[in-house]
This record gives C-alpha cells, structure tokens and sequence, in this order.
C-alpha cells in the first residue's frame, strides 16, 4: 500500500506513459524489441570475444566489460517496466525502489567509468605503440576494471544513501517508469534533500573530469593521426577508434535527451 505518512513508507506507485491499457501493451512491446535486441548483440558481443583467442587484446578486453555494463544497465529497470505494463500494476516495494537506484546509479557511472579507461587505451595504443603491451598489460588492464566496478558502487552507495535519507511527505507516486532519482526528491517538502544536491555536484565534477579526459585523449589521438604520411596508414589506425566515439558518442547524447 502506498501511504503518504513519512513514517510508514510502504512502497511507491511507479505512474508510466499511459493509464491506457491499450497502449501500455504498446509500451510493453516496444520494451521488451528492444530489450531482446540489447541482451541478444550484448551476449553476443561478451562471447565473441570470450571465446575468440584472436580478439583477447585491451580494447576487446574492455569492451567485454561494457557490454556487461549496459547489458546489467538495462536489466536494471526495463524487465520490471514490462511488467508493469502488462499488469497493469506500477506498484514497486520500498526495497526493490532502494535497490533499483543503487544498480542504476552504479552501472550509470560504471559506463563512464569504462568509457574513460577504453580512451585512454586507445591513446596508449596509438600514440604510444611501442610501450603499449608495457602499459596496457594484463594486470593494469584488471586493476583498471576492478576500480570501474568500485567507483560504480561507491556512487550508487553514495546516490542510494543520500536519496533515501529525505523524509517523504507526499504522496509516494513516482512519474516514471522506474525509481527515477530527481522523481523521488520531488516526494520530499523538506531542506533535507541538501545531501544528494552535495552527491550530484560531487559526481557532476567527476563526470566532467572523465570526459575531458577522453576529449584530451581523442586530441593526442588525431594529432598522432594526422602525422602519418599514408592516407590508408592514417584511415586503419583511426579506424580502431570509431567504435569508441561512437559509444561515447550515443552515451553522452542519451543522457542529454535523458
């Protein structure tokens, strides 16, 4: 049940694009196209270069990661968004709300996290070859992702905590279809959300930090590439980099959109 005393929070009412039922099952369709769609190239991608011995470079190496980063990502909220259209019911518990934004904030910064590591691969790799392998070597390369996954949880820790020490003292009805940070503030009539402003400026600074490291690192980048007298010289290694822009490229204008 959903109550709007501060003190006996029971859960919260998840309000999605339309109280149509009709169109809920539209909503639930388009979802679950394309959440079948990005769990099936995910997996596709993680065993590819699993399995392959020839793809067992960095760059593969981190984009495994990032494909099990955006795979768990969406896992996060679009499966329970499905059925919550099918249902008809938009009703989540106080607990699973927690833990929604605790996975969603950590895999969020998690995505920026990798996508500043594989930057810096690149640069490494293109204006550093001969000391790439001493570089990227397989131990830096895991302590790299080991402190992706950390920084992800120490943000969602810091995100959860700070969200879900405000006091709610209106009625628990999120306009989202998922447990939506800026939402559930919106649930508090209090100066007790002060804490997660502090938590969004820390994390907006880092994120200004991680991509102007991967702006810099895409400077040097071209700078080397341009340098290379061969026009195909020049084509095949900025070629390595494509995939890389364009993830940071869709990464960065969802989240604009977002």
């Amino acid at each position: 049940m959903v109550t709007t005393n501060g003190t006996k929070i029971s859960g919260f009412l998840l309000v999605g694009f339309s109280e149509n039922h009709h169109l809920q099952l539209l909503h639930a369709l388009l979802f679950l196209v394309m959440y079948l769609m990005a769990l099936t190239s995910n997996v596709i991608i993680i065993t590819i270069t699993t399995v392959d011995q020839h793809l067992q470079s960095p760059m593969y190496y981190f984009l495994r990661q990032l494909s099990l980063l955006d795979l768990s990502f969406i896992s996060v909220t679009v499966p329970q968004s499905i059925g919550n259209s099918l249902t008809g019911n938009g009703y989540i518990l106080y607990g699973q709300c927690i833990l929604q934004v605790f996975f969603f904030m950590s895999l969020a910064w998690a995505e920026v996290a990798i996508l500043t590591v594989m930057s810096y691969d690149r640069y490494a790799a293109i204006c550093f070859p001969l000391h790439y392998e001493l570089i990227m070597d397989p131990r830096s390369c895991k302590r790299a992702v080991v402190a992706v996954w950390v920084s992800g949880g120490i943000s969602g820790t810091l995100y959860t905590t700070a969200t879900f020490s405000i006091t709610f003292c209106k009625a628990k009805v999120i306009h989202q279809f998922f447990c939506d940070v800026p939402q559930i503030v919106k649930l508090s009539c209090s100066n007790d959300y002060l804490a997660i402003i502090g938590v969004v400026v820390l994390m907006a600074v880092a994120a200004l930090a991680c991509f102007i490291s991967i702006a810099l690192s895409y400077l040097h980048i071209v700078s080397t590439v341009l340098r290379i007298p061969s026009a195909e010289g020049r084509s095949k290694v900025f070629s390595t980099c494509l995939p890389h822009l364009f993830v940071v490229s869709f990464f960065l204008s969802t989240g604009i959109c977002a």
